[in-house]
């Protein structure tokens, strides 16, 4: 080979190489369409069984109990002869960076084509239950039903609940949320007929 020759084909590599640099180079900074949200596991399980009705109520309740968790999984509990018409019980188990926490989330459909639904999420403070009574609930009235069992709740608020439980040298947490006749607000404003103007 001609010393023209191997200086041609180096070149050509050279310019090659240069040329897939260049478009390395640019896939990395051409900015990157944003991931698509995660769905909640609990809406993608409760879909995948054939739950409907009460799914918006579910999805709901979901997205904001696993908000900022690093990871969740969760146990689901469904009729499986009537998986539209039965009720529905879920474990959400979930990872925060300096904790674990537990949610139940549970939907009833009724005859009429609305939900109840129930969430309670579960978790564990490293403080007593007065401190975090004192610091978090100090508007709320208290109720003791046992001496290491105090239950919170807010009048403004009349289906929601705190219960504190002793449990040395921390306090468990229980948040609780139940609504009775559930609908989902985006279809009652589908169906309402315009309005005349």
């Amino acid at each position: 080979m001609k010393p023209t020759q191997r200086i041609s084909r180096l070149l050509i590599a050279a310019l090659a190489w240069a040329a897939a640099g260049t478009a390395l180079a640019q896939g990395v900074l051409v900015p990157q369409a944003p991931p698509a949200a995660p769905q909640d596991t609990l809406t993608r399980a409760a879909t995948s069984v054939g739950i409907k009705r009460c799914l918006p109520a579910i999805t709901r309740l979901s997205t904001l109990t696993v908000q900022g968790a690093r990871s969740h999984d969760v146990l689901l509990d469904w009729d499986r002869k009537r998986p539209d018409a039965g009720p529905m019980f879920s474990l959400i188990g979930m990872e925060f960076p300096n904790a674990g926490v537990a949610a139940s989330i549970t939907a009833i459909p009724d005859d009429s084509g609305a939900c109840t639904v129930s969430a309670e999420r579960i978790s564990v403070a490293p403080f007593t239950c007065a401190s975090v009574g004192q610091q978090e609930l100090a508007s709320y009235k208290m109720t003791r039903l046992l001496p290491n069992y105090a239950v919170y709740t807010d009048e403004k608020e009349p289906t929601s609940s705190v219960s504190l439980i002793d449990s040395p040298p921390g306090c468990l947490v229980i948040r609780r949320y139940v609504e009775y006749g559930w609908r989902d607000p985006a279809a009652a404003a589908a169906a309402q007929p315009p309005k005349k103007r």
